[in-house]
Formats: C-alpha cells, sequence, structure tokens
C-alpha cells in the first residue's frame, strides 16, 4: 500500500472557498478527473489525501482522505454515480465530477484538456476521514503543517513548502497521516 497527499486548486476550500466536488467526499468518495496522474498510479487499498487550496486570510489543511476501493471508467461512473454527474449548480458553480455525458462524449461543461486520459482510472473510495465540524477544520488548519513535516521529514511554514503540487507517501506515512485525521475527529 502506498498513498499520494496533493493541494487541491486555489479557492477550494470546504469552509470559506469553492465547494469540493472533485475529489467529492461523501459516503462513497470519488475522485473523478483530477490529477490522472495520481489516479493513474494507485491501486486497490492505497490512501488519497487531499489539502484545501490556498484562501485569502485562511491556513491550508489537509481536508481528508479515503482507501481506493476500484478504478472504472468514467461511463461506468456515470451510470453508477448520478448525483457525481456534471452540471451547473446554484451560482453558476459547477457540481459533480463525472466529465462524460451518457454517451461517453466529452461533458459540454468541462472545459480541460486532455479528456482521453482523464477519463480513465475514476476512483471509488472507501473507508472516507474527512474533518467536517468547524472544530475539526480549526485544529486541522493548526496542526497540518506540523504534521506534514513529521510524515514527510520535510520542514516548511506552508503545506506546498512540504509537499509540493503532490508527495508520494509509503504505507507508515499514509497510516500515520489517516491516524491522525482520525484523531482529530475523536477530540473534537
Amino acid at each position: 500500500m502506498i498513498g499520494y497527499v496533493y493541494i487541491l486548486s486555489s479557492g477550494y476550500d470546504p469552509e470559506h472557498g469553492k465547494s469540493l466536488n472533485d475529489p467529492y467526499l461523501g459516503p462513497t468518495p470519488t475522485l473523478g478527473a483530477c490529477v490522472p496522474n495520481i489516479r493513474r498510479q494507485v491501486q486497490e487499498g492505497d490512501h488519497i489525501f487531499f489539502i484545501s487550496g490556498r484562501i485569502p486570510n485562511a491556513r491550508q489543511f489537509v481536508v481528508g482522505g479515503f482507501a481506493v476501493a476500484e478504478k472504472i471508467h468514467a461511463l461506468t461512473a456515470f451510470r453508477r454515480f448520478p448525483k457525481q454527474r456534471l452540471r451547473e449548480a446554484n451560482g453558476g458553480e459547477l457540481s459533480g465530477n463525472i466529465i462524460v455525458d451518457a454517451r461517453g462524449r466529452h461533458h459540454r461543461l468541462d472545459d480541460h484538456d486532455g479528456f482521453a486520459k482523464r477519463v480513465e482510472n475514476y476512483i471509488v473510495g472507501r473507508d472516507p476521514v474527512v474533518l467536517t465540524s468547524p472544530l475539526e477544520i480549526s485544529k486541522g488548519r493548526e496542526e497540518t503543517v506540523d504534521v506534514l513535516s513529521q510524515v514527510l521529514r520535510k520542514r516548511g511554514t506552508k503545506p506546498f513548502d512540504i509537499v509540493g503540487r503532490a508527495s508520494k507517501l509509503d504505507e507508515e506515512q499514509a497510516l500515520e497521516l489517516r491516524h491522525w485525521l482520525l484523531s482529530l475527529k475523536t477530540r473534537s
């Protein structure tokens, strides 16, 4: 088992910014079109963790993570997860992380390049651990840099200093990060 931790795009913060739709961190978490390099490399049982994007006047934090249950094609995901289909939500913000239409073609709302590479390896997760309450998020913001420094054995003043855009984790590091997230949930 291995893991990855990566930083979401600027503005994505569940408390102060845009809603998270890729990854979707509900009861059955998914990762649809983002980070195709990580989605291609992970296998069943590996872990993926997510750090909030940059927001003015808010410290970034590890939002959560999950284990990989399976990898499927986006068209299969379209059929299995109708609530995750790409759509325009309130205020024009996009919601959903399935970038194909019913025929498997590029969805008109997705404006990213590399469609062919982005429809493979849709990740279905299991065992999510996500910081959701204000107290959990506050503790996560406070402790993330120190925990990442400890887990990755690298110093920095912000997550990007430690993980760059993404970092690979060995089994021990992935379990350490997961246990820390679980401890925040039990301390709240």
